[in-house]
């Protein structure tokens, strides 16, 4: 062994690095999905979720991008807005995965994802992602989704 220091160092980082399990977790957080989506299952066969998901998008005035009943997917965004600071702007992407879940249940998964261009002036097309975590807009997005599902039908 040429440098025993160096060993000793090594060993005991892994060693103290075991003890603090606040920094394990803010590890995986880290390191975890970039998209960390948000599930509900509703009562509803999978058409029928699709549709209720479609007018959920609508009713929170994103715009349908692509997807379909078929795939069980669904992209939407929303209007680009002004950012914080100035010429700055915002937009947000939503995710949707619809799965079988159970008798008659469908698994809604949605991830939101908003992009920041900070001076589209002076670096057009420079902009940075960033998974929504902590935002009420899961919420509404499921309330809206089983307001659909509870509306009558239009005939």
């Amino acid at each position: 062994m040429k440098n025993p220091k160096l060993l000793a160092v090594c060993l005991a980082a892994v060693l103290l690095g075991g003890c603090n399990s606040d920094l394990q977790d803010e590890v995986r957080s880290a390191l975890g999905p970039r998209e960390a989506p948000r599930s509900q299952v509703f009562q509803a066969d999978q058409r029928a979720a699709y549709d209720a998901v479609k007018a959920a998008v609508g009713q929170m005035s994103f715009t349908f991008v692509r997807g379909g009943p078929a795939t069980g997917v669904l992209e939407a965004m929303s209007g680009v807005a002004s950012g914080d600071e100035p010429n700055s702007s915002r937009q947000i992407l939503m995710k949707v995965h619809l799965t079988p879940a159970g008798e008659a249940g469908t698994e809604v998964q949605v991830s939101l994802i908003e992009t920041i261009e900070a001076d589209s002036s002076k670096q057009p097309g420079m902009a940075t992602e960033t998974p929504l975590r902590d935002t009420p807009l899961y919420s509404v997005f499921f309330r809206d989704v089983q307001n659909a599902l509870n509306a009558p039908e239009k005939h």
